[in-house]
C-alpha cells in the first residue's frame, strides 16, 4: 500500500488485505451547510463493483446528510486507521431501502466483523460508488 491514489476497483494487495482486517473506520458525511459530519462505523468494500457499504438507521444523521444532498447523491469519504496505516475510500453515496441490497450489505459486515448485527426493521445501507482509493501502509 502506497502513498499515492490507486484504483479503487484494482486494489493492490496490500491494501485489499488491509480492508478486510477487522478496523472500526469514519465515514464523513456533509451536512447540509457543507460542514462535514463524521461517525465511527463499520465498513465493507468491494472492489470487484467499486462500492463500499455502510449499514445505518434510516433516521440516523448519517443517512440524513447522504439524502439531503439527492439524487446525485453525496460525497463521502469513509476512512480506517490502525497504527501508521491508513486507507481513505472516497465516492458518491446513496441510500438503499431495498431488502436485498440490506441484506448484502449485512452479510458482508458480518463476514468482515465476525458478528451479525441484530434485526433491525429500520436498517438501510448507505452504498458508495466509489472514485478514489488512497492509503499508506
Amino acid at each position: 500500500m502506497s502513498r499515492h491514489s490507486q484504483d479503487p476497483g484494482a486494489p493492490d494487495a496490500p491494501y485489499l488485505s488491509f480492508w478486510r482486517e477487522r478496523h472500526l473506520c469514519t465515514l464523513t458525511t456533509p451536512r447540509p451547510d457543507g460542514s462535514p459530519h463524521v461517525v465511527p462505523v463499520g465498513v465493507t468494500y468491494d472492489p470487484a463493483t467499486r462500492t463500499a457499504r455502510v449499514i445505518a438507521n434510516k433516521s440516523s444523521t448519517k443517512v440524513a446528510n447522504v439524502l439531503a444532498a439527492g439524487p446525485e447523491g453525496a460525497r463521502v469519504a469513509v476512512c480506517q486507521v490502525a497504527g501508521r496505516r491508513w486507507a481513505t475510500l472516497e465516492g458518491r453515496a446513496f441510500v438503499r431501502t431495498e431488502p436485498e441490497p440490506v441484506a448484502e450489505a449485512v452479510r458482508r459486515y458480518a463476514e468482515r466483523y465476525e458478528r451479525t448485527p441484530a434485526p433491525n426493521p429500520d436498517r438501510v445501507v448507505i452504498e458508495i460508488e466509489l472514485t478514489r482509493a488512497m492509503g499508506h501502509g
